[in-house]
C-alpha cells in the first residue's frame, strides 16, 4: 500500500455522496459549515468529517446525499450544488467523493448514529478530521482567502 492518499491503485473506487452544509451570515455569505465525527464502530471513530455515505445502486449523487443526511442528521435537503471531486485511497478502501454544497433543509439536527456535531468556521476545532477533509477544508479557505484549515491545539 502506497503511503500516497492519491497514487492510483487497481481497486475500484467507491462513490460517496458529501454534503458541505453551509449556513450564512447576514449578509448573504458563506459562513459556518458543518462537520460530524465518525461514530464508534466505524473506521476512523471519533475522525471528523462532512457528512454522507455511499452511494447505493441506481442512486445518483443527490438522491444518496438526501437519504444519508435524513439517516445520519434527520434533515430533509432543499437541494444541492455539485462542487468538487475527489478520489482518496484508505488502507481500508478507495472512494471517490463526490462533494456538494447544500444552503436549505429543513428538520432539527437529530445524531441517529450518536455522533456529534460541530458548526465550524476556518480554523477548524474539531480535530482530528479525517484525511479527506483536509482538501476540503483547502478549498474552502481558497474561496474565503484563508491561509490556515485547521488549528493546531
Amino acid at each position: 500500500m502506497s503511503a500516497d492518499p492519491h497514487a492510483p491503485t487497481n481497486r475500484v473506487p467507491v462513490d460517496v455522496a458529501v454534503g458541505v452544509l453551509v449556513r450564512r451570515d447576514a449578509e448573504g455569505h458563506e459562513a459556518d459549515f458543518l462537520l460530524t465525527s465518525r461514530p464508534e464502530g466505524k473506521v476512523y471513530a471519533g475522525y471528523w468529517e462532512f457528512p454522507g455515505g455511499k452511494l447505493e445502486a441506481g442512486e445518483t449523487v443527490e438522491q444518496a446525499l438526501r437519504r444519508e443526511l435524513q439517516e445520519e442528521l434527520g434533515i430533509t435537503i432543499g437541494g444541492s450544488q455539485p462542487w468538487q471531486e475527489l478520489v482518496m485511497e484508505y488502507p481500508h478502501a478507495k472512494v471517490r467523493l463526490h462533494f456538494h454544497k447544500v444552503f436549505e433543509w429543513t428538520g432539527e439536527f437529530e445524531m441517529r448514529e450518536q455522533q456529534s456535531m460541530a458548526w465550524e468556521r476556518l480554523p477548524v476545532s474539531s480535530m482530528p478530521v479525517l484525511p479527506g477533509t483536509i482538501p476540503v477544508l483547502q478549498w474552502l479557505a481558497a474561496e474565503r482567502g484563508f491561509a490556515e484549515v485547521t488549528h493546531r491545539g
